[in-house]
């Protein structure tokens, strides 16, 4: 009996591949007859494993999902990435997928070896999230999957849509992908209405089915979406629009500025641009400050103006403030 579940267990990680296994190749890796795989299929069906089977000389075995999730087998990588990914969105981010996080991570931990557990220990442990106090709004996890099911399936969604400003207005879009930055989820959709592409935060999205109907999908408004989102959000929301020079490479960049804060766009391996935005001159100048790097202005002049003026003005303060000798 020991060595029929080993084997049933060897037999369903190899169907957990994905590929299509002909009998004589299933009999020769488990060391077995064909006669004895078909026994062994059958009974990863009664437990529940949809085992698809092919007839024919080219035909053979596939694991398909089924109505029921049956239990899976993973392996000693698998199961760390698994954790780790289960501990991250149980800190949150989707509204309602915490608890259910946290309650899958359970299951998951009790069962890990102890080399294992200490693995998943090891780089929750050791590892700081960064901007972690500074999360955005949290969205709902059914709004989340109800997007992406309309993306896949390329149907129209009605929502109300909140603006910045509280104001709310009826959508009707067509979606194409949802994207996803350290703070916020946006999706990328063309607006039926307006005619235009548009970008809107998934947090105030208010999904009002019936959705539909299918549409043809349109060409996408850039090859980089991620690109696009981070410049909509950053820079061409605002105002206030700057490009900086700073005498940093865009790697450097990347690890104080957020896609959320502003595009970067690689020079030389010593300096890079940067096309960010805020709602006035002032509220850009201290942006561009505090992040720490040396820098020139390219556009716009008003910009440069402003500098000199804040500078004079913090100089006069500085002054003003050193005591007599």
């Amino acid at each position: 009996m020991l060595e029929t579940s080993a084997r049933l267990l060897r037999l369903l990680s190899l169907l957990q591949t994905h590929r299509e296994w002909s009998g004589k190749d299933l009999a020769d890796r488990l060391s077995v007859t064909t006669r004895t795989v078909r026994r062994d299929v059958d009974r990863l069906r009664e437990l529940g494993y949809p085992v698809h089977a092919s007839p024919g000389t080219g035909g053979g075995y596939q694991l398909g999902a089924g109505a029921a999730l049956p239990p899976l087998l993973l392996d000693d990588e698998e199961a760390v990435a698994v954790a780790v990914g289960l501990r991250t969105v149980a800190g949150g981010g989707i509204e309602g997928i915490e608890e259910t996080s946290v309650q899958a991570l359970a299951k998951l931990e009790q069962v890990l070896p102890s080399r294992l557990r200490r693995r998943v220990e090891a780089l929750n442990s050791f590892t700081v999230p960064m901007l972690g106090g500074h999360r955005g709004p949290k969205v709902e996890a059914g709004t989340l999957t109800e997007l992406a099911h309309a993306c896949r399936d390329r149907e129209r969604v009605r929502f109300e849509y909140r603006d910045h400003g509280g104001a709310t207005s009826r959508r009707i879009v067509e979606p194409h992908r949802l994207v996803f930055t350290e703070r916020r989820w946006y999706l990328v959709a063309w607006d039926v209405d307006r005619g235009a592409w548009r970008t809107f935060r998934a947090d105030r999205i208010i999904p009002k089915p019936p959705h539909g109907p299918r549409f043809e999908p349109r060409t996408p408004p850039a090859e980089d979406l991620a690109k696009y989102v981070s410049r909509g959000v950053s820079t061409t929301a605002y105002a206030a629009q700057a490009v900086i020079l700073l005498h940093a490479s865009a790697e450097e960049a990347a690890r104080k500025i957020s896609p959320s804060d502003g595009v970067l766009e690689a020079v030389d391996e010593h300096s890079c641009l940067l096309h960010t935005g805020a709602h006035s001159l002032d509220v850009l100048v201290i942006h561009i400050v505090l992040m720490g790097f040396e820098f020139e202005v390219r556009e716009p002049a008003e910009l440069g103006e402003r500098i000199r003026a804040i500078a004079d003005r913090l100089g006069r303060a500085l002054d003003a403030g050193i005591p007599a000798g």
